[in-house]
């Protein structure tokens, strides 16, 4: 050894004996930490293992086993700093405040496990900080998107060179505190392949009854999870593993209004990305018919993500002319707009003014909100075939089978003869044939669009639909009822048919767009046609289906 290298290595040692000394340990872990300090003293500092015993006890050392942040207990403050960060979102802000409220009475209570459901862009991430902003936790992210291999949850075992906890102890070691708010983001998009099934590690730490005593391999010693706040993200719910949805309290978000986009837009997208890019009021100015272009014709979403980064973009343009010596001050209206940013990405979404016989207007919902979806059902000479095009799921083709065979065994209640089929063929399309489409929602479209093709009446072209039809004619519940009446007044409907069974989804639409909806909630198909089909003086009624058949 060279001279005083011994004494510098004992001084490592004593400062990690001191470390491990304030860390406030369980009597376990400091148990394991004195005996890897043990062995350390009488290793040679050049071995490769002494490196690998200093950097675990390090982890032993710096781990917050009794670090607690103190919760801010104020429901008034928590109120304000959520408010002021989001917009809408009344549900989230309830149960964050409930659960301070409870904590207040009970300071034992076991951090929830909450879920937060939505399209991309609603504000699921940064709702994740709000909440650890206004209980006075630190906040931590672990990115889940792709992650296949077990060991990233529970870490490698310290056989393996390079060796490493998980993320989840990392992130508390990063927190400094046993009890942050840890956002579990994109926990719909986890992997799996021969390395394990993340998944299946995530279950005890969402378990309330195991993740008292989660156990790294790394670490290999039990770490208590109880107290900290689990916040998952996910874009859609039917795409997380069952057990762990189990055990989460699924809070889901729909997409925002034309007139919220509106509203957050003017009060945080544009004071947000003025400041972000050195500039004021006095110099960028957001007219109102500026905001209303961007949102209506250079976006199409469920969130403000895209919204924000059209903002960004004018803010942009306003910086260089600056940069270039302009002394400017733009008012950005519909002109500067296009200006900027080229013309329309987006024509508005509008019902046709007049529908062929043959032609329904369908609502649908996609992972960025709620869409109009056109039915278009031709027919020509043919033996009695039916062929569906524009890449229709397995589902979706089932329904347009189910609207046919109903329909074929009500013939006669429609004024078709018995045999109509036996001289036709019937081609049924969706249009954008490149996006896939699924789902038992277009039942009642698709029985609309054949029976106006059948019958020569055509369909009123404000009227929009959504339900599923079973062969016995009955009209059943389906999802996505917010945002499709949503995709339904923006682009100008003014009629609605859903299932009856979908009253109560009623309430989560807001006031102002159920009252110029005009809603028809039926249970039958028999009342579909006199709601949905355009009669004209010249033509007779609307075949009433009977319950028969």
């Amino acid at each position: 050894k060279e001279l005083g290298e011994g004494e510098d290595d004992e001084d490592e040692i004593e400062a990690l004996r001191d470390r491990v000394a304030r860390a406030e340990m369980p009597h376990e872990a400091e148990k394991a930490a004195k005996k890897q300090l043990q062995r350390l003293s009488g290793m040679s500092p050049s071995g490769s293992e002494y490196h690998v015993t200093r950097q675990y006890v390090e982890w032993l050392a710096d781990l917050p086993w009794s670090k607690v942040n103190p919760d801010r207990l104020d429901v008034s403050e928590a109120r304000r700093v959520l408010i002021e960060d989001h917009h809408g979102l009344d549900r989230v802000k309830r149960r964050i405040l409930e659960f301070i409220a409870v904590r207040r009475l009970r300071a034992d209570q076991r951090g929830p496990i909450l879920c937060f459901v939505g399209p991309p862009g609603v504000g699921k991430t940064s709702l994740g900080r709000s909440i650890a902003r206004a209980t006075g936790r630190s906040f931590e992210r672990i990115a889940l998107g792709g992650v296949q291999d077990e060991a990233e949850i529970r870490g490698h075992r310290r056989t393996y060179v390079g060796a490493l906890p998980g993320r989840l102890i990392s992130s508390l070691k990063k927190a400094n505190s046993k009890n942050p708010v840890i956002m579990l983001d994109e926990i719909d998009k986890l992997g799996q392949d021969q390395r394990g099934d993340p998944a299946n590690a995530l279950l005890e730490v969402l378990d309330p009854e195991q993740n008292k005593s989660f156990v790294d391999h790394y670490i290999e010693l039990p770490f208590d999870l109880s107290r900290v706040m689990f916040i998952a993200t996910a874009n859609r719910k039917d795409t997380i593993p069952g057990p762990l949805l189990d055990r989460m309290e699924v809070i889901e978000i729909p997409g925002y209004t034309r007139d919220e986009k509106l509203d957050i837009a003017k009060h945080f997208l544009v004071p947000k990305q003025l400041m972000e890019h050195g500039l004021t009021p006095e110099r960028l100015e957001f007219l109102e018919e500026g905001i209303d272009r961007l949102v209506d014709e250079y976006t199409r979403e469920a969130g403000v993500r895209n919204l924000e980064k059209r903002v960004a973009s004018v803010c942009r343009a306003v910086a260089v002319r600056l940069a270039e010596g302009e002394d400017v001050e733009i008012e950005a209206g519909r002109d500067f707009i296009e200006e900027v940013l080229g013309p329309p990405k987006h024509d508005r979404q509008k019902p046709e003014k007049e529908l062929a016989p043959g032609v329904s207007t369908g609502l649908a919902w996609t992972p960025g909100g709620g869409d109009l979806m056109f039915v278009e059902a031709s027919r020509m000479p043919g033996t009695g075939r039916v062929h569906l095009t524009g890449s229709m799921g397995d589902v979706m083709k089932e329904s347009a089978a189910t609207a046919f065979t109903y329909i074929r065994s009500h013939a006669t209640e429609l004024g078709l003869p018995i045999d109509f089929l036996s001289k036709l063929d019937v081609h049924v399309h969706l249009p954008q044939g490149s996006v896939p489409k699924d789902g038992a929602a277009a039942g009642v479209p698709m029985f609309v669009a054949l029976a106006s093709l059948l019958t020569k009446i055509r369909v009123k072209p404000d009227v929009a639909m959504s339900g599923e039809i079973t062969l016995r004619g009955s009209v059943l519940h389906v999802t996505g009822i917010k945002e499709k009446c949503l995709a339904a007044h923006r682009a100008g409907i003014r009629e609605v048919i859903l299932p009856k069974r979908n009253e109560p989804d009623l309430d989560e639409i807001p006031e102002h767009v159920r009252k110029e909806l005009k809603i028809h909630l039926v249970t039958r198909v028999d009342e579909l046609l006199s709601i949905a089909l355009e009669i004209e003086p010249h033509q007779p009624p609307a075949p009433e289906l009977t319950a028969a058949g």
